[in-house]
């Protein structure tokens, strides 16, 4: 009898197993896979990485982004690599979305077009990666300074009007915030979305509505700790264009006029970002939605006697950059990274295939806590009068053209204040540092020949 049970009991379990394959059989024939999620990608222009309220600016007047770099994951050492031109939105935005250094395009010239600044379209590059991975794909931003022939590779390609009343409407980012909801609204569900808003703003000229300067405490606008009235050495680029909006010396006055129109101006943008954001909500998507924030690189307003971003030190070269969204917890990394990186990163977190042969690499395992660094070391350029080296520990500057140099520990000296490069108790680090500087140089096709510095 006892045997019977047991026979009978195996029978029973057989049966509903074959019942319950038969049903997620049935299920998997008939169901529709899951879609990506949908990818905002908020670009911002010549926006420093610490001028954030919720990451302790005290002016700052950003509840958008605090919202997003709150619930998300950012990351405090992004940068941009630097330029081949003086207005370095250009080699900026062919980097971001090509995945590559702009040393790659160099010798590239389209037609009508200017030799070495843009990337090719062709691909790998960000649209065409998500387009293959069956995004709808949105463009919309400035101009002028940017990646014609790879934004053109989007569904959807707009631009900004080229008359400047972006900039200077008093509402800046109010067009690309209207059309990308205009765009949410309209478009079919039966596709993930990838939306680029490459909004130009908080760049100069910073126009904002009295609105949004008087919200500006004007008595919490503190100038930055390395502000000098001018640089103390010829860098190679004292001249450029952003480096004429005040006289040397720098005013403090004018500083401090110039840094009340930043915040007005990003107060202003953070607001039309917020409409995208409250659009995303009202219909549901937000959740299913990564949403990024960065900007193309910072800008120095006064730190080092400088205005622009024609240099190498962290206000012009740190960015801000933040991930939140589906699968991405709350937290920060010190990780060194490119924001060329970001294209390879936001591929593997959709889960589309990764692009080869790019010099950007994917920082998701941080993201995921499987790793705590991400790049060894940076090289950073800027055309052949910049150079420098960033590790987690240090950074080193050279001036090719004047034979200048620098050195800064950035554990201790996060405003770049100190110069340790004549310190000869640093000698080693200065041999080690330069040796690791011409091997990324090797790496990324940089072919600027460089005298060791002390020689």
């Amino acid at each position: 009898m006892l045997i019977r049970r047991k026979l009978l009991h195996v029978m029973v379990l057989s049966l509903l197993a074959w019942r319950v394959a038969d049903v997620v059989i049935l299920a998997g024939e008939t169901a529709q896979p899951p879609l990506r999620p949908n990818v905002l990608f908020l670009f911002a222009d010549d926006m420093r990485a610490d001028t954030i309220a919720a990451l302790g600016d005290r002016a700052a007047v950003t509840p958008n982004l605090d919202a997003l770099f709150r619930r998300g994951f950012r990351f405090d050492s992004a940068y941009c690599m630097g330029g081949n031109s003086g207005a370095v939105c250009t080699p900026s935005r062919n980097m971001l979305l090509s995945g590559n250094a702009f040393f790659r395009w160099k010798n590239f010239q389209p037609e009508k077009g200017p030799k070495g600044l843009w990337s090719p379209g062709d691909g790998p590059n960000f649209p065409l990666s998500m387009k293959a991975a069956g995004y709808e794909t949105f463009h919309h931003g400035k101009r002028g300074n940017t990646a014609p022939l790879i934004q053109a590779r989007f569904d959807t390609n707009l631009y900004l009007k080229n008359d400047g009343t972006d900039r200077t409407s008093g509402e800046p980012g109010k067009e690309i915030a209207d059309s990308a909801i205009a765009f949410l609204e309209a478009r079919k569900t039966d596709k993930p979305f990838f939306m680029y808003l490459a909004f130009g703003n908080p760049h100069d000229p910073r126009v904002a509505a009295q609105r949004y300067m008087d919200a500006i405490d004007v008595s919490k606008i503190e100038i930055p700790a390395n502000f000098l009235p001018e640089h103390p050495f010829d860098n190679g680029e004292m001249h450029v264009r952003d480096e004429k909006l005040a006289p040397t010396p720098r005013p403090i006055d004018i500083i401090k006029k110039q840094w009340h129109e930043y915040y007005a101006v990003q107060m202003a943008m953070d607001g039309h970002i917020g409409r995208v954001i409250d659009r995303l909500k009202a219909s549901g998507e937000l959740d299913r939605t990564i949403v990024i924030f960065c900007a193309d690189q910072g800008i120095a307003l006064g730190s080092h006697g400088l205005l622009g971003k024609q240099n190498l030190y962290d206000p012009s070269m740190r960015v801000p950059l933040v991930l939140a969204g589906p699968g991405i917890p709350a937290g920060s990394s010190d990780a060194l990274l490119y924001m060329f990186d970001i294209y390879p990163t936001v591929c593997e977190l959709v889960g589309s295939e990764t692009p080869k042969g790019i010099d950007g690499k994917s920082f998701a395992g941080v993201i995921a806590g499987k790793a705590k660094t991400h790049r060894e070391s940076l090289l950073l350029a800027y055309r052949d009068v910049q150079r420098a080296i960033v590790t987690s520990h240090d950074k080193m500057i050279l001036y090719p053209k004047t034979r200048k140099s620098q050195l800064f520990n950035r554990k201790t000296d996060h405003s770049e204040l100190w110069n340790l490069f004549d310190d000869q108790s640093e000698f080693v680090l200065r041999k080690d540092l330069f040796q690791k500087l011409v091997i990324l140089q090797d790496e990324f096709g940089d072919e600027l020949e460089l005298v060791p510095p002390g020689n």
